[in-house]
């Protein structure tokens, strides 16, 4: 294969991602434009209905059985969530019941299609569903020992960049809430975006291709969260997004590719959860 052709689908990926966040940007000045994470979340669930409806023969019962699982946790967490308000969806869905509808089944749709890649050899394992509850565990466990420091840093950056002080909230509600992030965000970015990155390039880039899908999943979903500092500053969501992208995005990146889905999962959970305890 010649360079060109083992550049190009690496090339063209980075030119829509790039076209998803310079597009939007302008144009939201002038018109109602959905933010950057729900344009992602859109093309990553429709990306896995195409590769669920091309192998369906891949997934195995238990599959369907985790995926809605999972689906429900994050439906029914989101219905009765009080600290965690997503943006409404698409600038028309903001009720808890239509996003916990809207969640719970983007989850269920992630979690089979990374499931149906992971079944071809994807980048990223699910040891749950592959019924290993002892790696399951073990990642889990690894997660939150690699994420509680970065957490506490979190809550004394948020506390320094937004002038407030803690203000404590219900540790119960802070820990379910946190679930929203930590399973939704990492199945449909660190799983099921990361793994179709990963069918794109397998072909021209056999080596080094999950590392290269896992960081331009990574850099979608971090650079997702600085819609609105684009608009006021470009140059410095892109200097944020960088920084945090060192201290927060590469810790689940290397999780989920060495200890499995679980650890980046209960990485993302204690973040939130600290966030959310703190009244941030």
């Amino acid at each position: 294969m010649s360079v060109k052709n083992r550049t190009l689908p690496l090339i063209l990926l980075v030119m829509g991602i790039l076209a998803i966040f310079l597009g939007r940007a302008p144009l939201s000045a002038h018109m109602n434009i959905p933010y950057t994470f729900h344009i992602f979340d859109v093309l990553t669930i429709a990306g896995s209905l195409f590769i669920i409806s091309k192998n369906y023969s891949n997934l195995r019962r238990g599959d369907w059985h985790i995926a809605l699982f999972l689906g429900l946790v994050v439906g029914l967490g989101m219905l009765f969530a009080t600290l965690f308000t997503p943006y409404p969806f698409f600038g028309l869905v903001g009720s808890n019941l239509g996003q916990a509808l809207l969640r719970g089944t983007f989850t269920t749709i992630a979690v089979l299609g990374g499931l149906v890649i992971m079944r071809q050899g994807g980048p990223v394992q699910f040891h749950a569903a592959a019924g290993d509850w002892r790696n399951a565990g073990r990642g889990i466990l690894l997660g939150l020992v690699v994420g509680l420091p970065l957490a506490v840093l979190n809550v004394f950056a948020l506390q320094f960049t937004q002038g407030q002080v803690v203000q404590w909230q219900k540790p119960l509600a802070a820990i379910l809430d946190a679930l929203q992030p930590g399973i939704a965000e990492e199945i449909i970015y660190r799983f099921a975006l990361w793994g179709l990155l990963w069918q794109v390039l397998r072909n021209s880039q056999p080596v080094y291709a999950g590392w290269l899908a896992g960081f331009l999943a990574m850099l979608a979903h971090n650079y997702s969260h600085f819609d609105d500092l684009f608009l006021q500053s470009p140059l410095a969501a892109l200097g944020m997004g960088a920084a945090l992208a060192l201290v927060w995005g590469v810790p689940p990146l290397l999780l989920a590719r060495r200890r499995g889905l679980e650890s980046a999962v209960a990485f993302h959970w204690i973040q939130d959860a600290a966030r959310f305890m703190t009244g941030f």
